[in-house]
């Protein structure tokens, strides 16, 4: 069973890269590094095309097929094609043609701290970040509770607070006086996502690091597709999760078959968002669809939990051992639900 031509250079990648090391970015916090630094230096973060649609397609395969053999590695690679689909949207000169060309490169990799922004912006909490208008800039002080994908040579992309009319962009290197960041490992799964608390003081932003001073309609523009480059993270896993049921399946039908759903029916469920998505993929500006992509996000969040569950009922006994990757699976599932737009915003979205 195949949903998608598999990209062989992307595959090699993974089977040096990542396959190796899949189990300790889980047990042990590990950070990919050089699986994302090579995926950088094969051409998989450039936009040299310039056309939206094949940019996209190509990214979504990416997150996609690492998915499947790593949600954590496959949600790395969404904050760093958030931070460039940010990055893009840009029209400040420094931005555009000294950072994202590097970040393209993969020689920096950015993490997004948007998620307070999606929040505020669904009427669920308050701009954590406040920024002031100073020469050249602008001071910003405030807090965020977990951004990933964050290390030494990263960039976090991050909205900010001027008044109750106006909010701010912007792209900030980790290493700033005031920035202080705590790591946080403590999670059931995702632990190797580099994330950490930001407590911003009096933190200085130039004006050439303001992607936007118009944020409201940034995000408008933006939150399309994130919401969009999130579903293949289920996609992947869910594949996964079929792969090894149909291992078992065939073996004993008479037991098999009276567990609920069945096999074909989740297939049938995954080709389906599948197939979705990537007409969603096609569409030239995204906002126009908002509402489809989010209701195809908030399928995707219900239906990976429902197919790994079913994989433990078939795995049995040896997916309750640490390192078995149906229960690693599990666990990493339910990230995608809490994951911003999180299941519960987009329930009070929708229903």
């Amino acid at each position: 069973m195949e949903f998608v031509s598999k990209d062989n250079k992307v595959i090699q990648i993974i089977n040096e890269k990542l396959l190796p090391f899949v189990r300790k970015i889980d047990e042990e916090a590990f950070y990919p590094v050089e699986f994302m630094k090579e995926i950088g230096l094969s051409g998989y973060f450039t936009s040299v095309t310039k056309k939206e649609t094949p940019i996209r397609l190509k990214e979504i395969t990416l997150i996609e097929e690492t998915a499947e053999y790593c949600m954590t590695s496959a949600f790395l690679l969404w904050c760093h094609l958030a931070t460039l689909a940010s990055v893009r949207l840009s029209n400040n000169p420094y931005i555009k043609n000294e950072l994202l060309p590097i970040l393209e490169r993969g020689e920096a990799f950015g993490g997004t701290g948007l998620s307070n922004a999606l929040k505020y912006y669904a009427g669920l909490e308050p701009v954590r970040l406040k920024a002031e208008r100073i020469a050249g800039g602008y001071k910003i002080s405030g807090s965020l509770t977990n951004v990933s994908n964050l290390g030494n040579n990263h960039w976090i992309v991050i909205l900010a607070s001027v008044s109750h009319r106006q909010r701010v962009v912007s792209i900030i290197p980790v290493k700033l006086d005031g920035l202080v960041m705590e790591r946080k490992t403590h999670f059931v799964g995702l632990n190797g996502s580099a994330t950490y608390s930001c407590n911003f003081h009096n933190v200085f932003v130039p004006d050439k690091w303001i992607i936007t001073k118009e944020a409201d309609e940034f995000i408008k523009q933006v939150l399309p597709v994130l919401a969009l480059y999130q579903i293949p993270l289920g996609l992947g896993v869910s594949k996964a999760s079929i792969k090894t049921i149909l291992n078992f399946h065939p073996n004993d039908v008479e037991v098999y078959k009276h567990l609920e759903p069945q096999p074909d029916e989740l297939i049938k469920d995954i080709e389906s968002i599948r197939d979705t998505t990537y007409k969603h993929a096609k569409v030239s500006d995204l906002s126009i669809i908002l509402k489809d992509v989010l209701l195809t996000r908030l399928e995707i969040a219900k239906l990976t939990p429902r197919v790994v569950h079913v994989d433990m009922l078939y795995s049995g006994g040896k997916a309750y051992l640490n390192g078995n990757d149906s229960f690693r699976r599990l666990r990493k599932s339910y990230f995608l639900q809490n994951l911003s737009p999180t299941v519960k915003q987009l329930e009070l979205l929708f229903y």
